[in-house]
């Protein structure tokens, strides 16, 4: 199947022509969502051809449980899923008593779809002829507002327009759903009461297990030419479903709208007696403003966030759409409005991953939220681990390890890990080491070190802790060594002394020990508080100490590379270049055994070191080991082109970077691993951003101050960043001969621009 079908476009999602094939697939890219819902694109009206039904709150999941062929010692019992939540979208429509569904209509025509990226709504139009003859033009549009976020507003137009009609439109609320991704298909939502009140219905639910209390809700006016109709629904309710129907007969060319106004009210906000109360006022609110009102305060609340997030790119139309899909998704996911919540792979698009957390939201996402939002926003993202570290010391504690270690979880909505598959749980404990990064990152780029007596010292020990246990001393090298471990390449598994893991492990106990220096110094009060908590003893910091100054790294004298592991030069190494290309994507074309056995590498593994760590690394040797890895990885996980583009641009080598700067901004609209119906790569969406701002615009923090080595590709004639640093707003434009800056901010900043110090006044700006 052919999936480029998206035109080029720089602020939206089109599609012209209606395929069947496609509808999944388009289900996902066009999704929408406002950081507290959100939902995959699925048509309002009934649709009988292949589609994956989509609705999701934040933060309401369901600990299905776990299914294993044989249980092993340590395995969580549930697997964490983001639940399908009861359906508010929906109308229904019949003409002249036959149903509207595009997959029975004799013809659809002029079909169109649009996402609005720069006002954040999604629109369709098409005509269609039924069954019985009617033609009809149809355009609808829908948002989930980002201004009142328990909130979603739909226009639906139809007009006949070969005859007469008898048009009823019949909107619904369905509690009656079921998980596309489901281990036993087990019931998850329990519908507790169905009631309405003249033009509004109401929903309650509670999730099985976790008992979350919900109230999906709806309100519907319809009207003829603009001119709105008093009619009285009927009403057909059921015990988990609600319709009401609006009939009227409409002339030839006139236009029959319905406004549906729907979402969900949650007791993660509300008490859950007064679910239905605060949905009236929601509903009212929404009926008193009107659609039109409200789809204005929707653009207005877009173009605030793009002020700031914004990347403009010149001369390059498809790598203009793909950074601001990227970016559009990621503030459609989460706002951080709410500590509680963090970032799924798949946001509100799909339910693969169980919707959860994963270490890509410290490795990946937290620069962009600092960078484009406000430092609060990722010190919440921070917040969440901390309020974590009990269950990751009892998710230790299963495997066995002692006295306050603490191993984060794979994935996870409560802090408990909920993965399953033992190649993973217990061995990708790198997972840890994106935890401690987060928290250096988030210190180095807002020069707010508090986080850290306050919160993350504690996060710091237990980590330090875990390392210090899980790693071994070798008798036979003299050094300690890791064992049992997968890297983040998960075409290894089962390896010794992953050189990612040693490194990040050893890094880890050194700077929770220069924080545990810092704290006793210069926080006394926290200093005391946190050390008769932990029971911390010189001691034990002596052992930790050891561990890291004697850590085994496996090293080619040959290639003059570290190894990625023990056993990497045990492979037949054949590079992708000359694996037949009918083999890709091996995750779909070989088993797991031959993957394992190969040399080839899912995404950055030695190389996310040195992206993580490349001030203690010259670029002669960054260079050998991309020349030396790279053409190993067939950059099957979303996560590994931005980090290669990152590095491209750093070896100046300005295609290759460019090659994977379009990989992976357009990973999802051109469906590099024919996978996109399944739901988006949100968290990788943020190392596209990376790839823009660190990997052209080189920016870094080096000695405590902004740099930048700002780089452009030859297919662009300029582009331009914004970034908050420390409180101050920094614009940036780089055009192929010069790079402007241009400072919001009260006080004067010095930066680094290609290593030579550069001062800007406040509210000022320079060329270079």
């Amino acid at each position: 199947m052919n999936l480029d079908y998206i035109k080029p476009n720089a602020w939206s999602i089109i599609e012209e022509g209606f395929f069947p094939e496609r509808v999944k697939a388009s289900e996902s890219l066009f999704s929408i969502g406002n950081g507290a819902m959100g939902q995959r694109a699925n048509f309002e009206e009934h649709y009988s051809g292949p589609t994956f039904q989509g609705s999701y709150i934040a933060g309401v999941y369901y600990p299905d449980k776990t299914r294993v062929g044989w249980w092993k010692n340590g395995y969580p019992e549930y697997f964490a899923k983001v639940l399908n939540a009861p359906n508010w979208i929906g109308i229904d429509v019949l003409v002249n008593k036959e149903q509207l569904d595009l997959s029975k209509c004799k013809h659809v025509g002029g079909f169109r779809r649009e996402l609005n990226m720069k006002e954040g709504w999604l629109l369709r139009s098409f005509t269609a002829t039924l069954q019985n003859g009617i033609e009809l033009e149809v355009d609808t549009k829908r948002f989930l507002s980002l201004d009142a976020d328990e909130l979603g507003a739909i226009e639906f137009n139809i007009t006949p327009l070969n005859t007469d009609a008898e048009i009823t439109y019949r909107p619904y609320l369905d509690s009656g759903i079921t998980n596309e991704d489901t281990n036993w298909e087990d019931k998850f939502w329990d519908t507790l009461q169905v009631s309405h009140e003249s033009n509004q219905a109401f929903i309650e639910a509670k999730t099985m297990k976790t008992d979350f209390h919900t109230c999906t809700f709806m309100e519907s006016q319809v009207s003829i030419d603009g001119n709105r109709r008093d009619v009285e629904p009927t009403i057909d309710a059921s015990d988990n479903k609600i319709i009401f129907s609006y009939n009227s007969n409409v002339k030839q060319n006139e236009t029959y709208t319905i406004h549906k106004y729907g979402g969900y009210t949650v007791d993660r906000y509300h008490d859950k007696q007064e679910l239905v109360n605060v949905a009236k006022t929601v509903l009212n609110t929404a009926t008193k403003t009107g659609f039109s009102a409200l789809l204005e305060t929707q653009k207005n609340a877009w173009a605030k966030i793009w002020d700031m997030a914004d990347i403009t790119i010149e001369g390059d139309i498809k790598a203009q759409q793909g950074i601001r899909f990227n970016i559009f998704h990621l503030n459609q996911t989460y706002l951080g409005t709410d500590a509680r919540l963090n970032i799924g792979p798949k946001g509100f698009t799909g339910e693969k991953y169980g919707g959860s957390t994963y270490w890509d939201t410290e490795a990946y996402c937290i620069p962009f939220y600092m960078a484009t939002k406000d430092q609060s926003v990722a010190r919440s993202l921070l917040t969440y681990r901390y309020k974590h570290l009990d269950k990751a010391i009892e998710n230790a504690e299963k495997l066995g390890f002692t006295n306050g270690a603490a191993l984060y979880p794979m994935v996870t909505m409560n802090g408990e890990e909920s993965h399953n598959e033992w190649e993973i749980t217990f061995e990708e404990i790198h997972r840890n080491g994106a935890i401690a990064f987060a928290i250096f990152n988030y210190h180095r780029y807002t020069g707010d070190f508090s986080y850290i007596p306050e919160m993350g010292l504690e996060v710091l020990i237990g980590i330090a802790r875990f390392w210090h246990q899980r790693a071994n001393f070798s008798t036979h090298k003299n050094k300690y060594v890791i064992l049992g471990v997968t890297g983040p390449n998960e075409y290894e598994n089962n390896v010794n002394n992953n050189w990612y893991t040693n490194y990040i492990a050893q890094w880890c106990i050194r700077y929770t020990i220069e924080c545990i220096d810092r704290v006793a110094s210069k926080y006394d009060s926290d200093y005391t508080r946190i050390m008769n908590k932990v029971k911390l003893s010189k001691a034990e910091i002596k052992e930790w100490q050891e561990v890291a100054d004697n850590m085994y790294f496996p090293f080619s004298e040959e290639y003059n590379v570290y190894l990625q592991q023990d056993g990497f030069l045990d492979k037949e190494l054949i590079t992708v270049a000359d694996l037949d290309k009918s083999q890709r994507p091996i995750n779909q074309k070989w088993s797991w055994d031959r993957i394992l056995r190969s040399p080839y590498i899912k995404q950055a593994d030695t190389l996310q070191g040195m992206y993580f760590f490349e001030d203690k690394f010259s670029n002669d040797e960054l260079e050998r080991h991309f020349d030396f890895y790279e053409p190993f990885t067939v950059h099957e996980s979303s996560l590994s082109p931005c980090v290669h583009s990152i590095q491209a641009a750093k070896l100046d080598r300005m295609q290759q970077a460019y090659t994977f700067y379009l990989r992976t901004s357009r990973l999802d609209l051109d469906d590099y691993n024919h996978e996109v119906h399944e739901g988006l790569h949100i968290t990788s969406m943020a190392g596209t951003w990376m790839s823009i701002v660190e990997g052209f615009g080189g920016m870094r923090i080096k000695d405590n101050t902004l740099s930048f080595e700002p780089k452009i590709p030859e297919q662009w004639s300029a582009y331009s960043f914004k970034i908050n640093f420390r409180n101050q707003i920094l614009k940036i434009r780089v055009d192929s001969d010069k790079t402007h800056f241009e400072l919001d901010g009260n006080h004067d900043l010095n930066i680094l621009v290609n290593g030579k110090s550069i001062g800007i006044t406040a509210n000022g700006s320079v060329t270079v």
